[in-house]
C-alpha cells in the first residue's frame, strides 16, 4: 500500500493525532492550565478569565471528538481484516465468520449463543486441546445423543 495517496486530511489526522499522544502534548496541555491558574490573581478570577479556559477545553474537546472517532475506525477496520485474513487462512476455522462485524446487534447475539453452546460442549471433552467447528461440534453431540 503506498502512503503517499493519503489524502491531506488523513495526513494532518495522523500527525495531530500521534502529537496528542505523545508526552510532548500533555506536558503542553497541563503548561497551559498552569498558565491559567497563575494569571488568575492577575484577572482576579473574573468570568473573562473562566470564560477563556472553558471555551478553549470545549473547542478542543469536541473537535478531539471526533479525530479519535475517526483513528477508532480506522484501527478497528484494519484489525477486521486482519482478522479475516487469519480466518480465510485457516483450513480449519469457519469462513461464515469473515465480515461478521456487518451483522447486527440481534445476529451477533444469535452467533455468541452458538459458540457458547460450542464452548459448553468442547468443555465435555476429555482433551482440552481438540478442536472444534460448530458443525463438528454439533456432528459429535448427535452421534453421543444416538447412542445413548
Amino acid at each position: 500500500m503506498n502512503k503517499n495517496k493519503q489524502s491531506g486530511f488523513e495526513k494532518i489526522a495522523n500527525k495531530i493525532t500521534q502529537w496528542t499522544g505523545s508526552s510532548w502534548a500533555f506536558g503542553f496541555a497541563a503548561g497551559t492550565i498552569l498558565l491559567w491558574v497563575i494569571t488568575g490573581p492577575v484577572f482576579k478570577f473574573s468570568d473573562t478569565w473562566q470564560l477563556v479556559i472553558n471555551t478553549g477545553t470545549t473547542i478542543i474537546t469536541f473537535l478531539m471528538v471526533f479525530l479519535i472517532q475517526k483513528t477508532q475506525n480506522k484501527d478497528s477496520k484494519a484489525i477486521q481484516l486482519k482478522l479475516n485474513e487469519l480466518i480465510a487462512a485457516s483450513r480449519k476455522a469457519s469462513n461464515r465468520l469473515v465480515d461478521i462485524e456487518d451483522l447486527d446487534e440481534c445476529e451477533l447475539d444469535t452467533l455468541h449463543e452458538y459458540y457458547q453452546q460450542l464452548s459448553d460442549k468442547s468443555e465435555e471433552d476429555e482433551d482440552i486441546h481438540q478442536s472444534h467447528s460448530i458443525d463438528a461440534a454439533n456432528k459429535v453431540e448427535d452421534w453421543k445423543n444416538e447412542k445413548e
